[in-house]
């Protein structure tokens, strides 16, 4: 009788040994509570990942951006009863470091892993070991791309297509453009893209030239009214006599000066009404070509009768969203891409198929008001 109580003993302290040794050494570790944990496994039908260990692997870590990703993923911790580590380099250009946490993070034989890679091939070796060894990956924000085939799971990050179109409906529905329409002259919206490479980009740039190209062209009288020039990878011609034009410009680099002159070439436009920035470099070329955005003051502002709108944030974009002189700007939801992250390595743990490969985290519209709003306000990154 007494060796059969040593022995229970010992096999309870093992298995709390082992338990604790799962986190050993994470940045931030986050844990379900047994209340809520039984709750996830009763509504998920038998949570089988319940317990597990998910390493996550950001670009970064001290970006707000980051920090508000890593609170996503903690509450999908918690709602799913599973522990998971966040670690990032200290900035994204940092490739050595975060390959080297991704090794130590698969020392630690994780049941999934979450990775934001900042350089697929220096990775490659990993994502291989993962693969033999039934480790899912899964990407999020941009993800892993160009992994090899079948070691991504699955990937979270922004529909950056849908995402610039919310920007492209906002201009729509505003006033002052509304009016400009119904002038009866001929107008320019201009759109600043820093480059016509990056897939992101391109979508963020093309998102918002289609939505409004169609939502103008549904207004009676513009049918084949609206033409694309500036650049020939978005270029358009108009079936009808143009009425407006969508004047893209993409600098010679993604340098500040250069964003800044292609900015001082759109705002100098003779009829432009409005311009867009599809990222937050575009929208900081624009903010350095009207001093941090002051010259679109509606009242004496020098470019105040066109109406700016950017993409992303940061400090000087913020400020000019929350003094009304951007009409607002698009953010994407850091929350819900670290959320969603966890969720899928729920979903690989417990060996359910991925419903599609790209799940969209979905993005935000941000002006003055909506800064008003916490929940829109943490978003919005500086």
């Amino acid at each position: 009788m007494r060796f059969k109580k040593i022995l229970a003993v010992s096999l309870a302290c093992a298995m709390v040994a082992s338990f604790t040794a799962c986190g050993q050494g994470a940045t931030t570790s986050s844990t379900a509570s047994a209340g809520s944990q039984a709750a996830s496994t009763a509504a998920t039908g038998g949570n089988k990942a319940a317990g597990s260990y998910i390493a996550i692997v950001s670009k970064g870590f001290q970006h707000q951006f980051w920090q508000v990703v890593k609170k996503g993923a903690e509450q999908a911790a918690k709602d799913n009863g599973v522990t998971i580590t966040f670690d990032g380099p200290p900035t994204e250009s940092d490739i050595p470091v975060q390959v080297d946490m991704l090794k130590n993070a698969m020392t630690k034989k994780p049941a999934a892993i979450c990775l934001a890679a900042l350089d697929t091939k220096s990775v490659m070796e990993q994502l291989n070991e993962c693969k033999s060894n039934n480790i899912p990956v899964i990407g999020f924000d941009s993800g892993v791309p160009n992994a090899p085939e079948g070691s991504i799971y699955a990937t979270a990050s922004t529909d950056n297509y849908a995402a610039a179109g919310i920007a492209a409906e906002n201009l729509f529905k505003n006033d002052a453009f509304q009016a400009a329409l119904k002038s009866g002259k001929h107008i320019t919206v201009g759109v600043l893209s820093q480059d016509a490479t990056s897939d992101s980009i391109m979508k963020r740039t093309s998102g918002f030239i289609d939505t409004l190209a169609k939502k103008v062209e549904a207004v009676d009288g513009f049918a084949g009214a609206v033409e694309v020039v500036g650049h020939d990878t978005y270029k358009k011609a108009a079936t009808a006599t143009a009425k407006l034009t969508i004047k893209v410009n993409v600098p010679a680099s993604t340098a500040a000066a250069d964003m800044k002159t292609g900015a001082e070439s759109l705002l100098t436009t003779s009829d432009i009404v409005a311009v867009y920035g599809s990222n937050e470099n575009g929208a900081g070329g624009i903010l350095a070509a009207s001093n941090d955005g002051q010259d679109f003051n509606k009242d004496n502002g020098k470019f105040k009768n066109i109406v700016a709108i950017g993409f992303d944030a940061g400090k000087t974009q913020r400020t000019a969203v929350e003094n009304s002189w951007f009409l607002g700007s698009v953010t994407q939801d850091p929350y819900q891409i670290g959320y969603k992250a966890v969720a899928l390595a729920v979903d690989a743990i417990n060996g359910k198929p991925a419903a599609s490969k790209i799940i969209d985290t979905g993005a935000k519209w941000y002006n003055a008001e909506a800064l008003k709003d916490p929940a829109i306000s943490e978003l919005v990154y500086q």
